[in-house]
């Protein structure tokens, strides 16, 4: 009796999985979209932008994710202020002297030197002359960052290699090289 079912439930097993295909009419596809996509020219009009536009622009007054507004200007008051009034967000346990030391000698060894003193292989080699010493600034971590953001006579500005966070953790890196001077 256990034959008979069994061979009873091979055949309708071939029977249903023969069944399924059909050689003169394709299967049907789930998502064609993602198959055969509509192929849009790169900056051209397209009918899928309101009013044929090249592309949709955000709501009025949002913000990119992870941006965080900086709110001091690019000018020697900004500079100013921000050295008065600007403070780290980090706490004591975010401030990693390994990583701002990590990020310091990629980023700014060559100019700034690794204690510094302003005598970096970049000075050395006269590619850049008068790169100041941490010594003989008066400098905060706000004055830092800002400089960080924005750049500063010959330094140009970080901030599109650095975060927000990486740009604090060198700021507290500088001011532990300036204690040390």
């Amino acid at each position: 009796m256990k034959r008979v079912y069994t061979i009873a439930l091979l055949v309708g097993m071939a029977i249903l999985s023969s069944s399924c295909h059909n050689k003169n009419e394709p299967n049907y596809q789930y998502f064609p979209n993602m198959y055969e996509s509509t192929g849009y020219e790169t900056y051209s009009e397209a009918a899928v932008f309101k009013g044929g536009k090249e592309g949709q622009l955000p709501v009025e007054g949002t913000i990119n994710r992870g941006f965080q507004p900086y709110e001091y200007p690019n000018t020697p008051e900004g500079y100013e202020l921000a050295k008065v009034n600007l403070k780290s967000p980090l706490d004591s346990l975010e401030r990693s002297s390994d990583k701002g030391k990590e990020l310091f000698e990629i980023y700014c060894i060559s100019c700034h030197g690794a204690s510094g003193n302003g005598k970096g292989k970049l000075v050395e080699r006269e590619k850049f002359l008068g790169v100041p010493s941490y010594k003989d600034r008066d400098i905060t971590e706000g004055s830092v960052f800002h400089v960080e953001t924005y750049g500063l006579n010959a330094m140009g500005s970080h901030a599109n290699q650095l975060s927000a966070h990486e740009r604090w953790l060198v700021a507290d890196y500088v001011l532990k090289l300036k204690s040390q001077l």
